[in-house]
């Protein structure tokens, strides 16, 4: 587990290279989607955190010009001006008020906070992952290959997964095939039959986020480690289509990021896992 690469993000405590143990686990082969997520909801009437604060952060470019320049003037995040807090957006709109999820129904749900993920999970009878199960499952069987498929981000000028082209943020050629988000099961599986490890979207973890409780040498860090019992910020997984080797080359499997558990954006979701009991049954 981790990294001493030097594509590394030194500040996010990529590394050090160290071996975990971890009790077997099964993990979904995907993101959970708008069509999943839309059967929970409609089972529970749950409503997300971004529905009950009345917003979410939505990518600028995606929105009509004119509206992304007047909500700016009040709504833009200072040093990160690509993200604008949009009225009315969340998961089943996730442009604003005026949007839907037409053709949409099997990308992954995004717009929704580690608290809604976790309200998912327990009506699923699922859970989040830990880092550590979520970077063995996104390895896919290749020992500190910096993909889930191996060491090159484009081999033979294929790609396999969504993430920026062209120059960020000014202009996405889309030469992946996709400007935001993908189906969840787009692009091929890893070894493990995974999609979308990497790009596409941010996965929640069920961590604590840290950057140096698993520098460590105690036992505790080694044997299925959750990371730290409080924080800040939750863990998230894998990087999305907004990230770009100019500034955020986190579209690796040993890259981290983090963000507060009531945090919502246009490019972040999550898949679950369930622990294997005698009678348990994939994960799908």
């Amino acid at each position: 587990m981790g990294t001493d690469s030097p594509l590394q993000w030194e500040t996010d405590g990529e590394g050090p290279v160290r071996e975990v143990m971890l009790n077997p686990f099964c993990i979904d082969r995907a993101a959970v989607t708008n069509r999943s997520f839309a059967q929970f909801v409609e089972a529970t009437g749950y409503q997300t955190d971004s529905q009950r604060i009345g917003w979410s952060f939505v990518f600028r470019n995606h929105l009509p010009q004119k509206y992304a320049q007047q909500l700016a003037r009040t709504s833009a995040v200072v040093g990160l001006e690509w993200w604008i807090g949009v009225p009315g957006a969340c998961w089943c709109k996730p442009l604003g008020s005026r949007s839907d999820l037409s053709g949409q129904e099997d990308h992954p749900v995004v717009h929704v906070s580690w608290n809604d993920a976790q309200q998912y999970c327990r009506w699923a009878g699922k859970r989040l992952p830990s880092e550590a199960e979520w970077e063995y499952a996104a390895r896919g069987g290749l020992a500190q290959a910096i993909y889930p498929w191996g060491d090159e981000l484009t081999p033979k000028g294929k790609h396999h997964c969504n993430v920026w082209q062209g120059k960020f943020p000014q202009h996405n050629t889309a030469a992946d095939g996709f400007a935001g988000t993908c189906p969840a099961d787009a692009f091929g599986a890893n070894g493990y039959g995974l999609y979308n490890c990497v790009g596409n979207i941010w996965e929640w973890i069920g961590d604590w986020f840290s950057v140096d409780w698993h520098q460590t040498e105690s036992s505790t860090t080694r044997q299925n480690p959750h990371g730290p019992n409080r924080g800040q910020r939750k863990t998230q997984r894998g990087g999305s289509y907004l990230c770009h080797h100019s500034y955020c080359n986190r579209y690796r499997v040993a890259a981290r990021t983090a963000n507060t558990p009531d945090s919502a954006t246009d490019n972040a979701g999550f898949r679950c896992v369930r622990d294997i009991t005698p009678q348990s049954t994939p994960a799908t």
